[in-house]
């Protein structure tokens, strides 16, 4: 019997031993969180939590980590928060991570190829950063990879043919990135395939005429590129969900905007794509190289003739596609409008503050061409599709006037697509001018005028109003021409003590925040409702920074409905600094759609901010919030001087509206009607 016990307790010290580094002992998966703390925060101003003595496994520490099971780290989200520094090769030590959100970030350096390592990884985001350098071919070896988003980066080189071995894919975002070379043949493998975004890149040559046989495929976009050839007709069945836009070279009997296509375009899609169908019998897990000849004599030279006269021939229309391209995208450039200032934050007209560098896509411009020399500005209600008819008329002349000639002096601040001028009309009233490049705009002229005459018919009076709007073709920009708000933004109002607890600007008092709250939720019910021909509007970018103040302390909402206006890489520009002040909603990184809930989510981040007095609503301000410890929570500059009752319900109110489940947010109808029966 001892004996038998003995062997029990042998049994069973012997499945501890196997078992208890499977649910404990990560001391070395410590050591790589904090290798990464190191590279990813290397100021560490973000990843304070992230400890040698915390647990990544427990919910006090390691911020952004959670665990499976086993107790193994698996999923790492650090969307948003401001890191600046690289992605370490260390990365590779967390075998058990399944999902790596490092999106809106200012992430710079390359993709380390030890990323390939991590075979569970099912979900990669590494979208909106500043990655540089390769997409490393290794990547081919991530078999369980379903989302990979590498998206508005500054990546080069070419898309490896190895991403066409990850079977499992579902979601490809390659947009607005420097990629050149040919869409790989091997993506028309890719069965499980639902979203495919190639466009705003140099890429050349065809599509693949694989790709429309992908059955999943529901989006696929290539616009904004140099593609050539015929466009496989099959791709018809995407309806709008295929881009194919600013593409000249190529053409399709099936897609009235292409050009008819010729003997060269047909020698230029089928050539390359007849010598693969081998590859369709490769597993997709395989390792596609292209074979080795082995023949010291080919049977068929009068066929090898052939092919390299057509490859010559791709070779010289494709160097001069490119070459022209280069000349067009300098010409334009040069003709546009230099800033002369460095840039400077704008505390006066709601700017983007510390928005990343607005990238260069050179083949994407304004339906106006604003190279054509024209003395004076155009007129919204001079277009020819234009319906508005409640615009004030603004010529070149005004806008000068009004800016004294755009002086540093009248300059209230710049971001990186637009500036915006202080200035006094005829009329003797005082405006803000917001300069935008023609390049940042939406590139048909039609849409853009119609979307602005419809901010300009919206009146409210908690909205900014736009008066009119001018747009120049020989300095290559547009002018909004906005009533001006003379005491600044909200964000003006943040964090009002310096480091030695001077105090540096008005402080906002208890009846005033009340007042702004209130007329921010009415300003944003308005925007939502749908009145007459008036749509829903989703704002988009509610922020401390899109609430100006004017002379009586009235909270005036701007930008609404702007960024619908703009293009995709400044709207991505910014959604990146959004991301990383906490206004973005959670199901905006799954979704990457915008609705009136993620409106209403901002919304709560701002009244606790005001509440707060804190543009930074760290883990112990929320969670004061959250247990009604109002004296902690309050800003402090109010000294006490606040209703309790009030405090509390606005203190809810803002809870509910930054819930993560969109469902348990209230519409903004039904917090005006809560804000009107509490105050």
């Amino acid at each position: 019997m001892q004996d038998l016990s003995c062997i029990i307790m042998l049994v069973l010290l012997a499945a501890a031993v196997v078992v208890w580094p499977a649910y404990g002992n990560n001391g070395a998966e410590v050591s790589v969180l904090m290798e990464m703390k190191a590279s990813l925060d290397p100021e560490n101003k973000h990843l304070t939590s992230w400890t040698e003595t915390g647990d990544p496994c427990s919910s006090e520490s390691f911020t952004g980590v959670a665990c499976n099971e086993y107790l193994k780290v698996a999923n790492i989200s650090l969307q948003g928060k401001g890191l600046t520094g690289k992605i370490p090769p260390a990365i590779s030590g967390l075998k058990c991570l399944s999902g790596l959100y490092l999106h809106y970030n200012f992430l710079t350096g390359g993709i380390p190829k030890e990323i390939s390592t991590l075979s569970e990884l099912s979900e990669m985001y590494l979208n909106v950063n500043n990655l540089t350098g390769e997409i490393p071919r290794e990547i081919g070896n991530m078999s369980s990879l379903q989302v990979m988003d590498l998206c508005c980066n500054d990546l080069n080189g070419s898309i490896p043919s190895e991403v066409g071995s990850l079977n499992k894919l579902s979601v490809v975002g390659l947009q607005h990135n420097r990629l050149t070379g040919p869409i790989p043949y091997t993506l028309g493998g890719l069965a499980m395939l639902k979203r495919l975004d190639l466009s705003y890149n140099h890429l050349l040559g065809p599509i693949p005429n694989n790709i429309p046989t992908l059955h999943q495929l529901e989006f696929f976009d290539v616009q904004n590129n140099t593609l050539s050839g015929s466009v496989p007709t099959a791709l018809k069945r995407l309806n709008t969900g295929f881009n194919y836009k600013n593409n000249p070279d190529l053409c399709g009997a099936a897609f009235p905007s292409l050009r008819p296509c010729t003997a060269l375009d047909a020698a230029m899609i089928n050539y390359p794509q007849q010598q693969q169908p081998f590859r369709n019998n490769i597993p997709q897990s395989a390792n596609i190289t292209p074979p080795h000849c082995h023949q010291l004599h080919c049977t068929k030279s009068s066929n090898l003739k052939r092919v390299g006269i057509i490859t010559a021939l791709v070779t010289v229309i494709a160097a001069l596609t490119v070459t022209t391209f280069v000349a067009i995208f300098v010409h334009r450039r040069r003709k546009q409008k230099i800033w002369s200032k460095s840039e400077t934050p704008d505390h006066r007209f709601s700017m983007q503050h510390g928005s990343s560098p607005r990238k260069s896509i050179g083949d994407y411009s304004c339906a106006w061409d604003p190279t054509q020399k024209s003395p004076s500005c155009r007129i919204c209600v001079e277009f020819e599709d234009s319906e508005s008819t409640s615009l004030q008329k603004f010529n070149m002349e005004e806008i000068e006037s009004a800016t004294n000639y755009f002086c540093d002096a009248s300059l209230l601040g710049r971001s990186k697509f637009s500036a915006v001028y202080k200035g006094a009309l005829r009329d003797r009233s005082v405006v803000a001018i917001k300069s935008v490049s023609v390049t940042s705009c939406k590139a048909d002229e039609a849409e853009f005028t119609k979307g602005l005459s419809l901010l300009t018919s919206l009146k409210h009076e908690n909205l900014a109003r736009l008066r009119g709007f001018c747009c120049s073709k020989s300095r290559g920009e547009c002018y909004l021409v906005y009533d001006f708000a003379s005491r600044g933004n909200l964000s003006d109002y943040l964090d009002v003590e310096d480091d030695d607890g001077s105090r540096r600007r008005h402080i906002l008092d208890w009846p005033t925040r009340v007042s702004i709250i209130n007329g921010i939720a009415k300003g944003l019910a308005y925007l939502h409702q749908s009145e007459g021909e008036k749509p829903t509007i989703v704002h988009r970018n509610i922020s401390m920074d899109k609430i100006l103040i004017d002379q009586q302390y009235n909270p005036l909402i701007t930008d609404a409905g702007l960024l619908k206006l703009l293009a995709d890489d400044i709207v991505f520009s910014a959604l990146k600094v959004s991301a990383a002040l906490g206004y973005m909603a959670p199901e905006y990184i799954t979704t990457g759609k915008f609705t009136e809930k993620s409106d209403v989510y901002a919304f709560g981040v701002v009244i606790l901010q005001i509440l707060s007095g804190k543009s930074n609503l760290t883990g112990s301000i929320k969670s004061a919030a959250t247990d009604g410890r109002f004296k902690d929570f309050i800003d402090k500059n109010l000294e006490g001087k606040f209703s309790l009752v009030e405090a509390e319900k606005l203190t809810k109110l803002g809870l509910i509206c930054v819930d993560e489940a969109p469902e348990n947010r209230l519409t903004m109808e039904a917090a005006v009607r809560e804000l009107t029966y509490t105050f």
